[in-house]
């Protein structure tokens, strides 16, 4: 190719390395089941947890780590989970009625995000913990309990739009939680509520990597504990949500790489990267960049468990002491509710290799046997290069120079709809080689939201099936999504 290939090798850690590495079982899935197929690796996500809870107990804190169930909404996932002491975190009346049957118990469950009365009505019959996101959600879960003669229901004030004196640093804005401050009001309902509801602590939600922003809502939240407690409450747990990140490729210089050669593109000084242009976000004025790259930041060294213990250590903005030490002081429990971070690593997308043709320009374009919305990693500003597996090959296909057909090439990955805008990829994706109708594209840790976030039924094409994959290199075991148990383990081996 005329080009450099700018490569954005996925990171890749076991299970899912050494699975990439059986191409003739993810081959026998697609043929089986078809493609799209999305393999779930349910292991990964109790030692994810695990990791979360290492922080914790290194900061010597007590709390519990909470699954945020709208990532994924695999079966698997969660009956793997309730086999450990780990909880989960609800954010619809489906998603509380499908963990209480995979084993959760109210006491391991919280109810977040927007809440109609049946939901409300559920949480609060099964004894789980509620985000109260403002007055009249807290009227209506007072009165349910009143009128069902209910024992009161455990709350977490969930608050917004913290500052901090003296600190240039706030919270953006978010729709979730009560402003913080309005504080004196939510604290006034719970009083008229106190025969309803049992205030247990404070929690955030933000939109955000940003470590600033998060220690000064944390901060924020140890404030509230302290109001909570001076209106005679009895306050234990902060729960700081989610949003701890993950690092979906393995090459910093990579990134930066494709960042600045992105940037170059826009600028009309290298040939374009992208589908029609495409700049995410990016696009050129009179010869200089403007706007913001709207792409998630794929290279991440300190992400998931690490994020949580980078902020644990920070300084808080205004008291001057670490705030994992502050919560230790006080002796308040800590909660998270990892989503993404918590899948981190369990699982894949495979899409089968239907056609190749190519564009005015003399580009490969690739249709694949999916939609986007299937492998929605670009939906969420995800960019990372899908591994080809090659049937018949032992595991991914490298490629080489010199190796005649298999010198890399750029293609464009589009979907199985009749829509010009059903494109997986708007970039073109740099492989080893050029696929041959029948390869697999393997799309690496698509389990956080990329999975069936965004899936539809259009076309009456279905979304991908889920399988449940565990074991290791010649002894994998696979089930069905729905049928899978921690307990009787599922049969099956890679060939």
């Amino acid at each position: 190719m005329d080009e450099a290939p700018l490569y954005l090798r996925p990171r890749l850690e076991p299970p899912l390395a050494p699975l990439l590495g059986s191409s003739d079982l993810l081959h026998t899935l697609t043929d089986a089941l078809g493609s799209p197929l999305d393999v779930l690796l349910p292991d990964r996500i109790a030692e994810n947890a695990e990791r979360f809870a290492d922080v914790r107990r290194t900061h010597r804190l007590g709390g519990r780590e909470f699954f945020a169930h709208k990532a994924n909404r695999s079966g698997a996932l969660v009956r793997r989970l309730a086999a450990t002491r780990a909880g989960v975190d609800t954010a619809s009346v489906g998603e509380l009625r499908h963990v209480l049957g995979a084993g959760f118990t109210g006491d391991r469950i919280v109810a977040s995000g927007p809440k109609d009365t049946d939901f409300l009505w559920l949480a609060a019959l099964v004894g789980a913990t509620v985000h109260i996101d403002g007055r009249a959600e807290l009227d209506a879960l007072a009165g349910l309990v009143r009128d069902h003669r209910l024992t009161p229901v455990r709350v977490l004030v969930r608050l917004s739009g913290f500052t901090a004196p003296g600190v240039a640093v706030r919270s953006r804005e978010s729709r979730f939680g009560v402003p913080a401050a309005a504080l004196d009001g939510i604290l006034d309902d719970l009083d008229r509520h106190r025969d309803a509801v049992e205030p247990v602590g404070t929690a955030y939600h933000l939109d955000t990597v940003s470590l600033d922003e998060k220690a000064v809502a944390l901060e924020g939240c140890l404030y509230a504990m302290n109001a909570l407690r001076a209106r005679g409450f009895q306050p234990r747990i902060v729960d700081v949500g989610g949003g701890f990140g993950v690092g979906y490729v393995d090459d910093r210089d990579g990134w930066d790489r494709y960042t600045t050669e992105l940037t170059r593109a826009v600028l009309g000084e290298r040939p374009p990267l992208t589908w029609g242009g495409h700049g995410y976000g990016l696009r050129a004025e009179g010869g200089t960049v403007r706007g913001s790259l709207g792409l998630y930041p794929a290279y991440r060294p300190d992400a998931g468990p690490a994020y949580l213990d980078a902020l644990l250590s920070r300084t808080a903005p205004t008291l001057g002491r670490g705030l994992g030490a502050l919560l230790l002081e006080n002796l308040y429990d800590l909660y998270v509710e990892p989503g993404r971070a918590l899948l981190d690593q369990c699982g894949l997308t495979l899409a089968r290799v239907l056609e190749t043709r190519r564009t005015e320009t003399g580009a490969p374009m690739l249709r694949l046997a999916a939609k986007a919305t299937d492998i929605g990693l670009e939906d969420h500003g995800v960019l990372v290069d899908p591994v080809l597996l090659d049937r018949g090959s032992p595991g991914p296909d490298r490629g080489g120079p010199g190796t005649g057909e298999k010198e890399p090439t750029g293609v464009f990955l589009t979907g199985s709809l009749c829509l010009e805008s059903d494109l997986i990829t708007r970039r073109r994706v740099f492989l080893p080689r050029r696929p041959r109708p029948g390869d697999l594209l393997a799309f690496a840790n698509t389990a956080g939201y990329c999975m069936d976030f965004g899936a539809t039924h259009a076309q009456r094409q279905p979304p991908a099936r889920k399988v449940a994959v565990d074991g290791e290199p010649g002894r994998w075991r696979w089930t069905l999504d729905e049928h899978y148990s921690p307990v009787s383990r599922p049969e099956g081996r890679a060939a």
